[in-house]
């Protein structure tokens, strides 16, 4: 897979997304992203999976360079797509982890909300969260449910109307990001709660995950096609094309 590094463990494998210095999300790495999550859990050899970046980026989050330049056709698949992978995440069964080696807004985030643990480098430079609002991206209604399930609704509610990003210390404040370490560290403490959680007999761990997540996993994918039309008028709207492609020269200039 071209966006994908894979790494084989004894029991569990480690993903590593690899697309460009910063990781950005595009429809090539989502498709991989779901090809990989689809063998996984076909593969009784694979009783966990810890998802990781490069140092410094986790990812950026959407490329919002190449998705611009996405025709109709293009763009409507990637929404679906993109869409689709993160049900399969939340619903993936097995234990899956988030080892965040720098920045992870947006997209970064949402590859982050399905996760069972999240260990995330120290320093106030890395942030995550949602804060489509201020680059004119919608969000679903699966992916904000996720969110609340771990902050509240009401502090989901709140961060995302304002587009906030949070570092490490204020994401572990909120109990988004359960541990705080070095960057040499990220992987090590990741693959030691999984170690933990591997001691755990397969069949109860998936009965209270499953048991946990319910409320929200029954909310999934209920207003797919209706918030899909809705999602693609926003992104050809004129004016938000011309917000976008103001954006976009910017970032291109950098």
């Amino acid at each position: 897979m071209n966006t994908l590094n894979i790494t084989l463990k004894e029991d569990y494998v480690i993903v590593q997304l690899n697309r460009g210095k910063v990781n950005a999300v595009n429809l090539e790495m989502v498709r991989d992203l779901n090809k990989a999550f689809q063998s996984f859990k076909k593969d009784d050899s694979v009783r966990g999976v810890i998802l990781t970046g490069q140092p410094h980026f986790f990812t950026a989050g959407l490329d919002v360079i190449e998705l611009y330049s996405y025709d109709k056709e293009t763009i409507r698949a990637m929404f679906i797509e993109f869409g689709e992978l993160y049900i399969e995440l939340a619903k993936f069964q097995k234990p899956l982890i988030a080892a965040i080696t720098g920045h992870a807004p947006a997209a970064g985030t949402v590859l982050a909300i399905p996760c069972d643990y999240r260990v995330m480098v120290e320093g106030d430079k890395y942030t995550l969260g949602l804060h489509e609002i201020l680059v004119n991206i919608g969000l679903s209604e699966d992916v904000i449910s996720g969110y609340a399930f771990w902050l509240g609704r009401g502090l989901a509610a709140r961060y995302l109307l304002k587009g906030k990003l949070m570092n490490a210390t204020d994401a572990h404040t909120v109990g988004f990001v359960d541990e705080v370490c070095s960057m040499e560290k990220v992987l090590e403490q990741a693959e030691k709660q999984m170690q933990q959680y591997l001691k755990a007999e397969p069949q109860i761990l998936q009965s209270i995950k499953f048991k946990a997540r319910k409320s929200w996993l029954n909310q999934l994918g209920l207003n797919g096609e209706k918030e899909l039309k809705e999602s693609l008028e926003i992104w050809w709207k004129p004016e938000v094309r011309a917000r976008m492609k103001g954006f976009v020269e910017r970032l291109t200039k950098k």
